[in-house]
C-alpha cells in the first residue's frame, strides 16, 4: 500500500510505528485503539493516507514534505485539545474533513462507528450543521468505502 500512495499529492506515507509507540498513544488517549487501527499504524503507515486529509499520526512531530501544514496532525494531541473543549473521551480524531469538519471514531461503541463533527459553532452541538453526525456504522466500513473509491460522505449528507 505504501508504494501505491507514494506519489499522492500530500507526499509519502509516514513509516509504520512499533507496538510500544501504539501503547504510548493509547496511554495518552486513555483508551485502547481498535485492532484495525493498531494494524494500520504498525503495518501500513503512521498516518498520511485515508479519506479527506488523511489519517492523523499517532505521535507528534511528523512533517509532510511540501505540505502546507507545518506538522502533520497527531491524533493524541487533537484528542487532548478536544477533551479540554468538552468532546466525549471515547471519540478519537481520525482526520480533517475540510473547513471545520473532523472525522472521529468511537472507541467505546460496538464496531467503532465513525462520526463527523462540525466545530463551526461556538457551543457543542449548536446549529443544524454543528456537532456530531453519524457517518458510518463501523471504522472498517468507512475505510473500505474510501479504499474502494467510494464516497465516505455518502451516509452523512
Amino acid at each position: 500500500m505504501t508504494d501505491y500512495y507514494a506519489d499522492a499529492p500530500r507526499g509519502p506515507l509516514f513509516p509504520p510505528i512499533c507496538l510500544p509507540d501504539i501503547e504510548k498513544a493509547e496511554h495518552r488517549i486513555g483508551r485502547g485503539l481498535p485492532e484495525l487501527l493498531r494494524r494500520l499504524y504498525t503495518e501500513v503507515a503512521n498516518g498520511g493516507f485515508g479519506p479527506d486529509g488523511g489519517l492523523a499520526s499517532l505521535n507528534d512531530g511528523n512533517r509532510a514534505p511540501g505540505h502546507v501544514r507545518r506538522d502533520w496532525p497527531c491524533a493524541a494531541s487533537v484528542h487532548e485539545r478536544n477533551l479540554s473543549e468538552g468532546m466525549p473521551p471515547s471519540w478519537l480524531f481520525l482526520a480533517y474533513g475540510g473547513c471545520t469538519m473532523e472525522w472521529h471514531v468511537s472507541l467505546s461503541a460496538v464496531d467503532n462507528p465513525v462520526l463527523l463533527y462540525d466545530a463551526d459553532g461556538h457551543t457543542f452541538g449548536e446549529g443544524p450543521h454543528d456537532g456530531p453526525r453519524h457517518a458510518t456504522a463501523s471504522l472498517r466500513k468507512w475505510l473500505w468505502t474510501w479504499a474502494d473509491g467510494g464516497d465516505v460522505w455518502g451516509e452523512v449528507l
